[in-house]
């Protein structure tokens, strides 16, 4: 073999070797061990420390109206079905970039009601149903929950899809609430003029009633309570505490094989709810920032986290009961692919994919992008 033919060997093989060898040299994503999560110092990751403590700051200072001891709730949502805690944390947070903790602020320990964050993890347990074949999003609910829900000539045709786009437009009571929403006694300030109802999947509507219905027809298609299974195929994967609960209504019990389970509630609308404390909700978070997979499990099916992050074809920028940014009027400011769980309060978990960011904000003021756009203000690099 002639030097010239050496050669050419030696920068074929440079050239095979070259792109496996930058694959390894790029760091493997950091996924929190359960009970702790690595810290990085904003510098360390090329974050501005001064422009990232002033938007923490900014963040500190916009503290929500909500009363601190929930004496609001009846006034604002109607009379309740659930229990209450007597007082709520001060606005708190955490930012996680490139998986790490950059920032924490406030106590991010306590365990609160997360109100409305409940639907997108209502929307996570759904994506479990999809992984296991317990049913295809575009069919039919009633193909598999025989309760009598679904057996009006309104009902009979909605698509679980349908439930989670809040289009289904189904017609009923549940736990003693109608979905028309009317009256000021059961639904405060939220209460509406009653309208006609629409053909499934023409209409959308943010409305907790339809949202409980589709709690319950989880519960029906697992055959155990929705909580045990975000419990076991969620929050134990991803390494999340067992402080948080999702407390039922007094009366939202069912008899499914011969037990007493509880059907647990999209919202904190009328009570209980998802009552949970930052840490979790961050790890919630980073879970569908890493599109589902946590440490080499996916847990949610790559093509079910793609629909649920897609926009419905009437909501208001909506997907899988997240809040999307396509139109960017949801997030002000952040790029078309973020997107956020949002819940009364305020209590938020804002996904920026472009930037490796998760943001959870509680009990603030204003919009969540508010400060998103602030802390993506201080990356430097």
């Amino acid at each position: 073999m002639t030097l010239v033919s050496r050669r050419s060997v030696l920068a074929l093989c440079l050239s095979i070797l070259a792109p496996a060898a930058a694959i390894a040299a790029q760091p493997a994503t950091y996924f929190p061990p359960q009970g702790d999560w690595a810290r990085k110092s904003p510098a360390e990751l090329g974050l501005d420390p001064a422009a990232l403590s002033a938007a923490v700051q900014f963040a500190q200072s916009r503290e929500t109206t909500r009363a601190v001891d929930f004496s609001d709730q009846e006034a604002t949502f109607g009379s309740r079905l659930g229990s209450m805690p007597t007082q709520r944390a001060r606005t708190n947070g955490l930012v996680i970039y490139k998986g790490y903790v950059v920032a924490e602020f406030g106590d991010t320990a306590f365990v609160d009601p997360t109100y409305s964050v409940a639907k997108s993890i209502l929307a996570t347990v759904a994506g479990v149903a999809v992984r296991d074949g317990r049913f295809a999003v575009d069919e039919p609910v009633g193909r598999r929950v025989t309760d009598g829900g679904y057996a009006s000539p309104q009902n009979a045709a909605i698509t679980w899809q349908q439930h989670l786009q809040q289009e289904s437009e189904w017609e009923g009571s549940m736990w003693g609430k109608n979905a028309d929403f009317i009256g000021k006694a059961a639904f405060g300030a939220g209460q509406r003029k009653p309208r006609a109802l629409q053909k499934p999947g023409s209409f959308y509507e943010y409305n907790d009633v339809r949202i409980n219905r589709f709690a319950l027809s989880l519960t029906h298609v697992f055959g155990q309570s929705v909580p045990e299974v975000f419990q076991q195929q969620v929050m134990n994967p991803i390494g999340a505490s067992n402080s948080w609960k999702w407390v039922p209504y007094h009366n939202s019990y069912v008899e499914l094989n011969g037990k007493q389970l509880p059907s647990v509630s999209g919202g904190t609308r009328w009570g209980g709810g998802m009552w949970i404390n930052s840490w979790d909700m961050a790890r919630f978070g980073y879970l569908w920032l890493q599109g589902g997979a946590w440490n080499g499990k996916q847990l949610l099916p790559p093509s079910y986290v793609k629909a649920a992050l897609s926009p419905s074809a009437n909501g208001p920028d909506y997907g899988y009961l997240w809040w999307l940014n396509t139109k960017g009027k949801n997030l002000p400011g952040l790029p078309s692919n973020a997107y956020a769980a949002l819940g009364a309060g305020n209590n938020t978990i804002v996904v920026s994919p472009d930037h490796d960011l998760v943001i959870v904000w509680r009990w603030h003021a204003g919009n969540a992008a508010e400060f998103a756009t602030k802390v993506i203000a201080s990356i430097r690099r």
